[in-house]
């Protein structure tokens, strides 16, 4: 909550104060999807960077939740460790996941009428997801193959976002979650 949680609380208060104070949102499911929303950006961004923060000395993953799965931080540096990380490692991109689904009812929930907003929020999340996708199959220790979406398919994700946001149906069902 302290790093990227408080960010969502803070994005929505902010917006719900100056951009659509009247719209009638319930303010409690939006501040909570909010907090989780930051939480899976943030999550989704250490899960992808584990091999470079753990070059540069630093490991975000719970030192107990590595010792559950007889793991020190220095052993993620060798990548022929993935299999023994992965049932750890699956469950904070299911985390991540559930996050983002949040995120995703975050957007849908703000008013059709705030389009920027509603796709700078959208934005993130459809990322966010296509990295979990690719997090789920590569190995997450191996620093030579970092994993992010090219230029390209993220110009992709925005330009698709556009042309399909004055379909509703067609705008709620580019993204795989629930």
């Amino acid at each position: 909550y302290r790093v990227a949680g408080c960010v969502g609380e803070f994005w929505t208060k902010l917006c719900r104060a100056q951009l659509f104070p009247r719209a009638p949102l319930d303010d409690a499911r939006l501040l909570a999807d909010g907090i989780r929303f930051g939480k899976g950006l943030q999550l989704v961004n250490i899960l992808r960077d584990l091999p470079a923060d753990l070059r540069k000395g630093r490991c975000y993953l719970p030192q107990n939740a590595l010792a559950g799965a007889g793991l020190r931080p220095q052993d993620l540096l060798n990548a022929v460790r993935e299999n023994q990380l992965r049932p750890l490692y699956n469950r904070y991109l299911d985390l991540a996941e559930e996050h983002l689904a949040a995120g995703w009812a975050y957007t849908n929930s703000l008013p059709w009428g705030c389009v920027r907003v509603r796709l700078a929020c959208a934005w993130p999340v459809l990322i966010g997801v296509q990295t979990l996708d690719r997090l789920r199959i590569a190995n997450p220790l191996d620093a030579a193959r970092p994993i992010k979406l090219t230029r390209a398919e993220v110009r992709r994700v925005i330009w698709r976002s556009v042309v399909l946001y004055p379909f509703p149906a067609l705008w709620r069902g580019q993204s795989p979650l629930p």
